[in-house]
């Protein structure tokens, strides 16, 4: 993973900052972690290159192979109420709708309320989590899990999940998605 690469984006906070893991349980339950130790700043982003514990919504368990994905999660201090927060999670689906298209002009669907489908089977999958003191919020944390690179995929999930490579058999670098993700993410949820 270029990380030098991912900083250099066009962003004004989200990946100034990025924490990089080979291999991690969850980068939603470290970035939880720095949070108690109030360690880590605004836009910064934790990024694993595998992820043995990914969490998916509902407690499901988020699979990912070796390299081959994108698994990050990106910590905001966002200055707002719970109420404007309403709808965050589609207009993150949507960034990387957005990203996807600009970049491959691949038309993703957006399935409400977290997911991303690639010719109806799930390529993505966003979970928000935030933390509020009386109505304002804290922390933000959104996490990602994008299907890149990978063709094979637990039996469970087999028939329902996909990639990008999978569906146009051709490889993909995840340094140039995230780029043009958190670029979508940040006029779109107009971070400050």
């Amino acid at each position: 993973m270029e990380i030098e690469k991912i900083k250099k984006a066009n962003t004004k906070i989200i990946g100034k900052e990025i924490i990089y893991y080979e291999s991690i349980a969850s980068t939603q339950k470290e970035a939880k972690a720095k949070l108690k130790e109030n360690s880590i700043k605004n836009g910064t982003i934790i990024i694993a290159g595998n992820q043995t514990g990914g969490i998916g919504t509902k407690g499901r368990t988020w699979y990912t192979n070796k390299e081959e994905n994108i698994t990050m999660t990106i910590v905001l201090y966002p200055k707002c109420s719970i109420h404007q927060l309403e709808g965050i999670t589609i207009q993150i689906a949507k960034a990387m709708k957005d990203a996807i298209k600009d970049l491959y002009n691949i038309s993703l669907q957006i399935k409400y309320p977290n997911d991303l489908l690639l010719n109806g089977k799930k390529i993505g999958g966003i979970l928000t989590e935030s933390a509020t003191t009386k109505g304002d919020v804290t922390h933000l944390l959104i996490g990602i899990g994008f299907n890149v690179n990978q063709t094979s995929f637990p039996k469970e999930i087999e028939t329902i999940a996909t990639s990008l490579k999978k569906e146009m058999k051709k490889e993909y670098t995840k340094e140039d998605i995230i780029i043009k993700f958190i670029e979508k993410l940040e006029e779109e949820i107009k971070v400050k």
